[in-house]
Formats: structure tokens, sequence, C-alpha cells
């Protein structure tokens, strides 16, 4: 059975000095050993804190601002961790050591593979601006339409998975957009998910977010969007198709009016009409076909799994069939010998 011996808290930082040691040295007294801090060029002395308080410290490649939260988890998966589990969360004081379990049980437990904590089931009073709580509501949205699977909240920070399912996700993103990543890659991946309540804090007066509500939520939307194209191309482009089809429409619609009612003629309106009624089609078109072989792919990698289980259960049966084998020859010649009166 795991323990929290097979576990590591991963915790990427950048400036977090007013709360990174209170948050090591929680989750060391919660008993968990292995805490590594993964950090992106802090200038406040959070590095330092942190290994005081007892965490593995880290500075990734790169570092500086630019480098970015993204950046520090794919590089910690990659390089540092080497436990079976991980627990990850950010380093601002928002979630709470002792209810590590509620995330850690699934996959203990072999219910799932990756767990979120959902914020929104206890979060307290003025832990999140209305602003975000909007943009939140957007995005998670976004999600469950483009990528057909509602699972609360993708954006939270703080989750567990196992490390063996997480090194099957193609994660690019460098900044914030790296949880929409994980959850938009459990669903393609086909990784068993499960979303667990949790509560959400207010930050210390003296700890600053590095979350810009505009510009990283524009870059979570474009990455929902440019994930679309391998999860759901039908969605990726038929959008864009039935926009241009639409487009189409209504400037043919304005072109027969200018010419019957009006009398006039608008030659280059109508090849710009019919130039985006019939990209519209194609692209939904292709959309359609693109579906087809994705799901047709998913079939059969779900096929070839399924075999190499199989093939992985029928080995681990043979190599046992042989452990027991001379043992039991042992027993035999032994039988034989007590029959026949002889050594």
């Amino acid at each position: 059975m795991a323990d929290r011996d097979d576990v590591c808290v991963l915790v990427p930082t950048y400036n977090e000095a007013a709360t990174i040691g209170d948050v090591v040295a929680s989750f060391v007294g919660q008993g968990f050993e292995h805490v590594l801090v993964i950090d992106g060029g802090s200038d406040d002395g959070t590095r330092e804190l942190a290994a005081e308080a007892g965490a593995r410290v880290v500075e990734q490649s790169g570092t500086g601002e630019g480098s970015g939260k993204g950046q520090a988890v794919r590089e910690a998966l990659d390089r540092y961790v080497e436990q079976p589990y991980v627990l990850m969360l950010d380093g601002d004081a928002t979630y709470r050591p002792d209810e590590a379990d509620r995330l850690l049980e699934p996959l203990f437990d072999g219910r799932a593979e990756h767990v979120i904590g959902n914020r929104f089931a206890d979060m307290e009073p003025g832990a999140m601006t209305r602003l975000n709580q909007i943009g939140n509501g957007i995005i998670n949205t976004a999600f469950s339409v483009i990528h057909g699977r509602d699972l609360t909240d993708i954006l939270s920070g703080y989750r567990a998975f196992t490390l063996e399912s997480v090194r099957q996700f193609d994660l690019t993103a460098d900044g914030f957009g790296i949880e929409t990543e994980m959850a938009v890659e459990c669903v393609k991946q086909g990784v068993s998910t499960t979303v667990v309540p949790i509560t959400y804090q207010t930050r210390p007066n003296d700890s600053e977010t590095n979350l810009d509500p505009f510009s990283d939520g524009a870059v979570i939307i474009l990455t929902l969007y440019r994930m679309a194209k391998t999860n759901n191309p039908l969605f990726y482009f038929g959008s864009v198709g039935v926009v241009s089809a639409l487009s189409g429409v209504v400037l043919a619609i304005y072109v027969a009016y200018e010419w019957f009612v009006v009398g006039v003629s608008h030659e280059v309106i109508a090849l710009v009409a019919a130039s985006g009624l019939l990209f519209g089609i194609q692209l939904l078109m292709f959309g359609v076909l693109s579906d087809m072989i994705v799901a047709l792919n998913r079939e059969q990698t779900r096929r070839l799994s399924e075999i190499a289980r199989q093939v992985g259960d029928e080995s681990t049966a043979a190599d046992a069939a042989d452990d027991t084998e001379p043992s039991t020859k042992e027993e035999s010649d032994g039988e034989r010998a007590s029959s026949t009166g002889r050594p």
C-alpha cells in the first residue's frame, strides 16, 4: 500500500518569500518527506526560506520572470521527481496541507490517476476576485464544450497524479496554461480523472499574485482552442467553418437584396460570399473527416493497450510458473525416492 514516502510534493515558485516557509513547513509537519520547490529565479529569498523549512530546492533553467510556471513543472517532472505520486500546489498558502489526503486517496486506492481539487466547493470570502471567478467560469464552460468533459475547476493549482500517467502527456505550456494542458491531456489520453472538494484560502496580505487575469486568461483560452486540433478536430475546424459559411450566407443575402430590390450588382462582394461559403463547407467536411480519424486512432490505441496488458499478464504468469517448477520437480523426485525406498 502506497504512503507518503511515495509522494513528491511539488511546489513551483516565483517570489513567494511571504508564504513559502510556512507552506513547506506545514507539509513536512504532515509527514511528507519529499518536498520539491522548483524556483523561477526569485530575488526575495524564496529559495533560502524553502530550504530552511526542509524542502529540496532547485532553480529551473533559464530562470527569470519569463520562464513561467509551466516550464518549471515540466522540468521538475522530467528531471527531479522520482516518487510514483505527485502532489502539486502553489506556494502562496491558499491550499490547506491537511486536505492532501483528499487528493491522494483516489490515487492510492487505484480509483483515479489524476485528481483535481475543486476550489469552488469551499472558497473563503475574498480568496478570488469577482473578475477571476467570472473568468474561471468562462474557461471551465469552454473546456466542457470544446473537450466534452466537465472537470469543474480545470485551473485549480492543487492536484495529485501518478508520475506514470503524466509522462504520457504532451505538455508545452510555459506559463499558467499548464493546468489547462493537463486537463486536456487527461481527456485526450483517457486518464481516469476525478474531482474532490477542497478549501481555497485567501492570500496573506503581504503576498502578491503572479497571475494577470487578462493576458493569462487569453493564453488559457487560446490553449483550449489550440489543443482542440488533436482532441476535438470537429470543433477546431468546424467553428471556423461555421463562421466562414455564415459570413458567406449573410453577404450573399445582401448581394441578392441589392440586385433584386435596388438593382445594383456587387460582383466583388458576390465573389467573396461564394468563397466564404465554399471555404466554410470545406472546413466542416475536413473537421468531420479529422474527427473520424481521431476516433479510429483512439480505438486502435485502446486495443493495443489491452493487448499489451494481456501479454504482460501472461508473461507474469509464465514467470511465476517457472519459479514454482523447480520446487515441484524436487517434491516429485522425493516422492519417487520414498516409494522405491532409495535415497
